[in-house]
């Protein structure tokens, strides 16, 4: 009689033991059973597409030009100067066709009372390879929050790049113009026309961005701390962006004045 009554208490013990850990490993789980698990983000962005994106509602008087088709080129925003405060825009003209890739991420540090802050510094390029390039600089405490805003950033400084030939005029343009110069920091870089068929010579960096810009022969020259790789890069973007701010003898012809399209249109 005594053996039943203590393996009926042993059980009794055991099924509270087991009732008690299933609760608290669901307490501690969310509210989950254990058999599930957390796993990877609980998965939040499980089953997600192109139909959960947000659409884009303009706050700019462009934007809205533009999403309502009344501007059908990015040319005809950089003819009359208009600044792009939406990233929007260039994916609505150039989406399909971006390329962007990450140049460099680095740390950076700062002195505080509570000691040092530590944040990452994302350098990202951006370009169709055919005549459109930006740069993008962002700094964040997490290296997936500063490469997004460094794409964001490099979207919105996104320049024309004009082409020219080396010689005779055969063919597409597929250099640089005329010599250009940028320069950041202690950094200069020059760029050179070069024959067809020479290629980008230059170091990775400027021949990352050359590539991006659509320019497929120039010579390259750089003084200055190149190791520094923002600066460098700067640099070669104002090189770049140059090439548009040379008035050659072919640009000198008169030119109707058209209207801007915010006189034009009514939004």
């Amino acid at each position: 009689m005594n053996d039943l009554v203590n393996i009926s208490l042993r059980t009794a013990f055991s099924a509270i033991f087991n009732l008690t850990v299933s609760s608290c490993s669901r307490f501690y789980n969310g509210g989950r059973s254990s058999s599930r698990g957390r796993g990877r983000g609980r998965g939040r962005g499980r089953g997600r597409g192109k139909e959960d994106q947000k659409e884009w509602v303009p706050v700019t008087k462009l934007g809205r030009l533009v999403r309502e088709g009344k501007i059908d080129k990015l040319e005809s925003i950089y003819l009359f100067s208009l600044p792009i405060k939406e990233f929007e825009i260039i994916d609505f003209f150039l989406g399909a066709s971006l390329n962007d890739e990450v140049l460099k991420i680095m740390p950076v540090q700062k002195q505080t009372r509570a000691g040092q802050r530590t944040r990452f510094k994302a350098f990202v390029a951006i370009g169709d390879n055919n005549g459109h390039i930006g740069l993008g600089v962002k700094c964040s405490k997490e290296v997936a929050t500063a490469i997004r805003g460094a794409i964001i950033l490099a979207k919105l400084s996104v320049l024309p790049v004009r082409r020219g030939y080396w010689g005779n005029k055969i063919g597409k343009p597929h250099t640089v113009p005329c010599k250009v110069t940028g320069k950041c920091g202690s950094v200069t870089v020059r760029l050179i026309p070069a024959p067809r068929g020479t290629g980008i010579v230059s170091a990775p960096v400027p021949k990352k961005l050359l590539q991006m810009a659509g320019v497929e022969d120039c010579y390259t020259s750089a003084r200055g701390s190149t190791g520094t790789l923002g600066n460098f890069a700067k640099a070669t973007y104002a090189a770049i962006a140059k090439t548009y701010a040379y008035l050659t003898p072919d640009l000198w012809r008169d030119i109707p004045l058209t209207k801007s399209p915010y006189s034009e249109f009514k939004v």
